[in-house]
């Protein structure tokens, strides 16, 4: 087995993952601090304390009114914001937002990410999402090809990038002898001219001495895969198991060397959902009582829909196989659609073990469940095999299992020389070196 040369990139989800299914039922649950600033400022704090590289909140720009009758569903806090707020009550660890590209302007995006670097003291981070729904909240009429939504990204991220450099913190004198405040001959209007945007400036701020904010992103078809390749320091993916995963870490790789940059440049990151206790018995009966009654209609949907098939024909089927696979009318996330088929493709599989698996019940994340040693020793081998540079961790069923991710799987991996023991410096940059 060969180790990488550097240690696991890790990042904490604030998507409150630990509130899924049954979960937020729980009575020590606190869904009702869901709106709560200070709720994530502690959860921040505790992920500070383990030495965690980034703490992250996804977005979700739409809800399903239907789904909130039993599940906290997308129903959130705008992400720039809550880490605005969890900025102030940490010092050291990374803040990684969500913005889209496909229905923001970057001038806006642009301001609010550097804002929230100054904030923070360079700990921003970006997740560039192009978003799979919710169009109609922005006035448009359909949600835009794959094709169309990559091609205003990768013009969206070079004008946000013009923009941060148009200020560079060079041009701030505070000469208050002179009385001169800044040399206007460095502030520059980028005048960004694009087939989908255009965009002026320059930014109203200066850069941070930091250095850009990094960029994150989570493409996984062939346009997406190109664009995180050439844009992204970390990419997320859903990879429910080890060889899916080094598949993917080594086309990324490759292709982040096609488009100029060193392999090494890029980390990636699969989503690990952790239903972690004191025993596996213990951890395997909360996985069981927070998703009992999560594969219902949604789930069975899901599926259908991946396999090109309505619900009443999933339903009247006990075990699949490659020969029931249809053309995919329309589904929401193409890649995840694709991970379900090819369970299927490589069945026969049943329906009862097919909505088990991780491409349905965690939403194609990788799962592990048990103690946190025996969670450290399988983050271990995929890390020994070159399949991941690291993790977000997803924690599942309760509010314990996000605080023995921090007070014991951080402990576990350290103790193994995978995980660093303390910050090297305070900038979202520094802890990606």
């Amino acid at each position: 087995m060969t180790r990488h040369n550097r240690t696991l990139l890790t990042g904490m989800s604030l998507a409150v993952t630990w509130m899924s299914g049954n979960a937020w039922r729980r009575p020590d649950s606190e869904v009702e601090r869901l709106y709560d600033p200070l709720y994530y400022t502690g959860l921040a704090q505790l992920a500070e304390s383990a030495c965690m590289d980034f703490v992250f909140r996804p977005d979700s720009l739409f809800i399903d009114p239907s789904a909130l009758a039993s599940s906290v569903g997308f129903s959130g806090l705008d992400p720039t914001l809550l880490l605005t707020a969890v900025a102030m009550g940490t010092s050291k660890i990374g803040l990684l937002t969500t913005a889209s590209t496909t229905f923001h302007s970057p001038y806006v995006i642009a301001r609010q990410l550097q804002s929230l670097h100054h904030i923070s003291g360079g700990r921003a981070g970006w997740n560039v999402v192009t978003a799979l729904d919710g169009h109609e909240n922005f006035g448009l009429p359909a949600m835009p090809g794959t094709e169309s939504r990559y091609e205003r990204a990768d013009e969206f991220v070079s004008a946000v990038q013009q923009l941060w450099h148009s200020f560079p913190p060079r041009a701030l004198l505070h000469d208050k002898e002179v009385g001169r405040y800044a040399e206007p001959s460095q502030i520059k209007a980028i005048n960004f001219e694009g087939k989908q945007l255009a965009c002026k400036g320059p930014l109203t701020l200066s850069g941070h001495s930091a250095g850009d904010v990094p960029l994150f992103q989570a493409g996984a078809s062939e346009t997406g895969k190109n664009f995180a390749a050439k844009i992204a320091r970390g990419v997320f993916a859903a990879t429910p198991d080890m060889n899916s995963a080094k598949a993917l870490r080594a086309d990324l790789r490759q292709r982040a060397e096609e488009a100029g940059r060193q392999a090494d440049d890029i980390r990636i990151l699969p989503g690990l959902s952790l239903f972690l206790a004191g025993s596996y018995e213990e951890a395997l009966k909360l996985f069981r009582e927070t998703r009992d009654n999560t594969l219902t209609h949604r789930h069975h949907q899901l599926v259908a829909s991946s396999l090109g098939l309505e619900v009443g024909e999933l339903l009247s089927m006990t075990v699949l196989d490659e020969s029931v696979l249809q053309p995919v009318r329309q589904v929401r996330s193409k890649t995840h659609s694709e991970l379900i088929r090819n369970v299927v493709k490589n069945g026969p599989v049943t329906l009862e073990a097919l909505m088990a698996r991780p491409e349905v019940a965690g939403s194609g994340h990788w799962i592990i469940i048990g103690t946190a040693q025996q969670a450290a020793d399988e983050i271990e081998t995929w890390f020994n095999s070159g399949a991941i540079d690291g993790f977000i961790a997803l924690p599942g069923g309760s509010r314990n299992c996000f605080e023995r991710v921090c007070s014991e799987l951080m402990p576990a991996l350290q103790k193994k020389g995978l995980a660093k023991k303390q910050y090297s410096g305070r900038t979202f940059l520094g802890h990606l070196i």
